[in-house]
């Protein structure tokens, strides 16, 4: 078992390792295997950066991610002026029918609403509004249709999941309710665990996913 102390000095070290983030601008903080992140950042991008980082670390059992996304003077824009990039943003991405979705923005905070075929679609809507300057928080309200039988699409998720070099397929169990996706079982890490909820979403016509994995922390040996 993992000590404190060691898992938030591997935390640390990770974050000098990304490449946009200054660990000068972020604290980490741990208490029985709980990571608390604080501090201020200049871009909604840098917050999700940081949570991502330390769920890589073994012995992470839970995040509490506390950032303040703070822009720097450069970096403020209006609603208007937010609203108005993210709608370019999204007509030139050549993943997003950018027809199909809507875009809300108060107080730096975009939310997106609408339906698509695929998640992926879904993704690359946030993917592409959440590095614009003046973002401070993203919601996703995007839909996604549903598509092919829970069958077809229990077994796309299970094949994806055993083509994946970081994860133990066996032990995660794929459920099928509807068109919502059941994960359970357990992985080693929280950043596993969101590889096999990425990897379910792939997956067409999946309307949600409920993701009860469980983290191990993997036995060491000296």
């Amino acid at each position: 078992m993992r000590t404190d102390s060691e898992i938030q000095k591997d935390i640390a070290e990770q974050l000098k390792w990304e490449p946009f983030l200054n660990p000068a601008e972020i604290g980490v903080a741990v208490k029985d295997g709980v990571v608390t992140l604080t501090g201020e950042v200049d871009s909604y991008n840098k917050k999700i950066g940081a949570e991502m980082a330390a769920k890589k670390i073994a012995g992470v059992k839970a995040v509490a991610e506390e950032i303040h996304v703070g822009p720097s003077p450069s970096y403020l824009r209006t609603d208007t002026e937010l609203a108005a990039a993210a709608a370019n943003v999204l007509k030139w991405h050549t993943a997003v029918a950018e027809d199909k979705i809507k875009i809300m923005v108060e107080k730096g905070v975009i939310s997106l609403s609408g339906e698509v075929d695929w998640n992926f679609q879904r993704q690359a809507a946030v993917d592409a509004v959440k590095n614009l300057a003046g973002v401070t928080r993203v919601n996703n309200y995007i839909l996604v249709k549903p598509g092919v039988t829970s069958k077809d699409v229990r077994q796309k998720i299970i094949s994806a999941l055993q083509r994946n070099a970081t994860l133990d397929a066996d032990k995660i169990v794929v459920e099928m309710l509807g068109n919502k996706v059941l994960l359970s079982g357990t992985v080693r890490s929280l950043a596993e665990k969101d590889d096999a909820e990425m990897a379910a979403w792939a997956a067409p016509g999946v309307s949600s996913v409920e993701n009860r994995l469980g983290v191990v922390e993997p036995a060491y040996s000296f």
